[in-house]
Parts: structure tokens; C-alpha cells; sequence
């Protein structure tokens, strides 16, 4: 009978699910094979010749499995890495993506050029970890995290809870802007971001199994376009955000030139930049509103626009 040792697990499900196309196969052969044991990843290789049990094992094989199916392994061992922290996440949320964190990157560059207490605003907060992630990084920030879905919610408050922010960070459910309308402690932002969904409904035919079958298409579907939510966010974006403030958009990578003309209808802002991935594709929007009576000038330090 084969001793099923740490090593020889991680070769034969790293091997099944690079035969089934999973993408990271070895990193997701980790990631599974830590949670049923306990262990964290590096623990893996302190204990290679670790012989598991018959009852990990069963439950091992039925996440492979699912995993082999194309199943987020986010959504399998129930959480995911963010901007270097952990977040729950479930199948009623988004799973936050590695180019979501240049959006807090600059979120946090931008609230740290300014003084006092900062008001900031997240919609379509999901899990929580833009919130999350922004308020870990400037203690001076107070938070309001909007979402549609009280079920994301939910998760975003056990994030939340998680890291001990309870008291700056608070959730609202409602349709973007609608749950601030009776908000007393800022009327209007000193900083307003967004991830929304953007994906329009012919691309949303074209995506990949495990994000097409498992995400919550509610959380990526906006309109035939895939512009409505920025569409609406630049309606209403006057009667929120304060003068000299800034509003940070996550964008698809052929939307750019889309969501600077909407912005620039508005006549609110002194800059628009767009800024690339690191996949040199177009990943967010920069906008800062003019002050009174005054020039804003480039908020990236080398002037992109």
C-alpha cells in the first residue's frame, strides 16, 4: 500500500491538475494541501516525508476533484491573499485580484499626501478588501464600503472584523451611492474608489471557466458595453466628492479612453490619468477634482495621463 507522504501529494496533484489546465497547478496543489492539514505552505516542505491520514486524504480528494473542474481553489479552502493580507472570501463575492492592489497602492499614496482625518468611500465593496486594505495602510482614514449584495456584505464584515477595523470601517448595503444619502459624518469624500463590474455581455461569453461558472456574474456583468456602472457613478459623482478630492476607478483594459470621456463631461476635474498594469495594460482611472479656485496639477509623480 502507498504511503502517501506531503511529497508525493504535492507531485501527483500538482501533475492532475496541470493534465485538467488549472492555472498555478503546483501553488494551487499548496494552497489545497496546507488547508486540509493545517499547515502553511512553507510547512509543507519542513514536513515532506510527512505520511497523512486516510480522513485527510478523503477530504483532499474531493477539493482536487473539484478543483480539476475548474472551481476556484479561493472558494475552496474559503479564503485568498490581498495587498499582503488574508480575506475570506465565498462564492457570493468577487475574488479579489493582484491588479486591484495598484488601486490601493495609489489610494494610500493619495491619502497620505493629506492632513487630518480622511473620509473615503468604496463601492462595490465585495469582500471588503479594498476597504480593508486602504484603512490598514492610512490609520488617519475613516471608511464607508457600499455593495448591492447583502450576502458580500456578510463576508466583508468578517474581513472587517478580522483585521480589527470595526471602528473605521463601516458597511452599508445599497446601489452605490444610495446608502450614503442619510450618512451625517460626511456629506461629501475626500476620496472615492471603486472596483465596480465592467464586463460587457459579449466578453462575458468569452471568459475563462472557472470566473464564466463560479463568480457571481453580478459581479462582473454591466450592460452590453460593460460601461454602466461608470456611467452612473459620473452622474452622481458632483453631489459626493469634495473639492479637491479624487475618485479611483479599476477599468477593463480597453476602457480606458471610454471612461475619460464620461469623466470629462462632467467638467470636475482638473486631471484624468490612466495608468497600466503590469501587464502594461490598462488597469485604473485617476481623477482629481479641482479645488476652489485652484489648479489640482498631476497626482502621478510622472505625469501620466
Amino acid at each position: 500500500m502507498i504511503a502517501w507522504t506531503i511529497q508525493r501529494l504535492l507531485a501527483w496533484i500538482t501533475e492532475y491538475l496541470t493534465k485538467n489546465g488549472v492555472d498555478a497547478p503546483r501553488l494551487s496543489a499548496e494552497m489545497l494541501l496546507s488547508h486540509v492539514l493545517g499547515l502553511k505552505r512553507i510547512e509543507l516542505y519542513t514536513q515532506f516525508d510527512r505520511v497523512v491520514e486516510k480522513d485527510a486524504l478523503d477530504r483532499l480528494h474531493d477539493l482536487v476533484k473539484r478543483a480539476g473542474l475548474h472551481e476556484p481553489v479561493a472558494y475552496l479552502i474559503g479564503r485568498t491573499g490581498f495587498y499582503s493580507l488574508e480575506m475570506e472570501v465565498t462564492a457570493d463575492c468577487l475574488i479579489p485580484r493582484p491588479e486591484t492592489e495598484l488601486l490601493v497602492q495609489r489610494a494610500i499614496e493619495f491619502l497620505r499626501t493629506r492632513e487630518g482625518q480622511q473620509h473615503v468611500c468604496d463601492l462595490c465593496t465585495g469582500c471588503g478588501c479594498i476597504a480593508i486594505a486602504i484603512a490598514k495602510g492610512c490609520p488617519n482614514a475613516r471608511l464607508v464600503a457600499t455593495d448591492l449584495c447583502d450576502k458580500a456584505l456578510a463576508v466583508a464584515a468578517q474581513n472587517v472584523a478580522k483585521h480589527g477595523l470595526q471602528e473605521r470601517v463601516e458597511l452599508l448595503c445599497g446601489d452605490l451611492f444610495d446608502p450614503l444619502v442619510p450618512q451625517l459624518d460626511a456629506t461629501q469624500w475626500d476620496l472615492i474608489v471603486c472596483n465596480p463590474p465592467y464586463v460587457s455581455a459579449a466578453e462575458y461569453e468569452t471568459l475563462d471557466k472557472n470566473v464564466k461558472d463560479y463568480e457571481p456574474p453580478t459581479a462582473l456583468l454591466a450592460g452590453a458595453d460593460g460601461l454602466d456602472l461608470y456611467r452612473r457613478i459620473a452622474e452622481q459623482i458632483d453631489r459626493f466628492l469634495k473639492p479637491d478630492g479624487a475618485l479611483l476607478l479599476e477599468i477593463g483594459y480597453s476602457q480606458g479612453p471610454a471612461v475619460r470621456d464620461l469623466l470629462e463631461r462632467t467638467a470636475l476635474f482638473a486631471t484624468i490619468a490612466i495608468e497600466k498594469d503590469h501587464q502594461n495594460q490598462d488597469r485604473i482611472v485617476i481623477a482629481r477634482r479641482t479645488g476652489d479656485g485652484e489648479d489640482a496639477g498631476p497626482l502621478l509623480s510622472d505625469g501620466s495621463v
